[in-house]
């Protein structure tokens, strides 16, 4: 995978992978995907996730987006993120009327501005 910068350069970026056990996972890339346990949350529930990354600082911006992986009903979207030394804790909301009732995929970046 390459991302082309603002400069007209392009980088290689390594994606990584994950799966959440109890709210967690570590992925050490700057870009990843990871699949969560199987989740019920209930509608206008939330569910907390901690992503430990070596590349986050409390000064990144951590881009998060959220997909279905086994789940046929429920849908999470970011509500925050917080950034932290080695760490992000992301909030996600359930934003239907039913509850989740598997597992979802969260794909996230992250970008340290010079």
């Amino acid at each position: 995978m390459s991302i082309n910068t603002t400069r007209a350069r392009e980088i290689d970026v390594l994606l990584g992978t994950g799966t959440s056990t109890s709210g967690a996972a570590t992925v050490n890339t700057q870009v990843g995907v990871v699949t969560t346990e199987a989740l019920a949350t209930a509608s206008a529930g939330t569910y907390t996730f901690t992503l430990t990354n070596s590349l986050i600082n409390a000064n990144s911006i951590i881009s998060v987006t959220v997909g279905k992986g086994t789940a046929t009903t429920g849908g999470l979207v970011p509500v925050f993120c917080t950034p932290a030394a080695g760490s992000a804790v992301i909030l996600l909301q359930n934003v239907t009327a039913a509850s989740l009732n598997g597992t979802v995929k969260i794909f996230f970046s992250v970008f340290n501005l010079n």
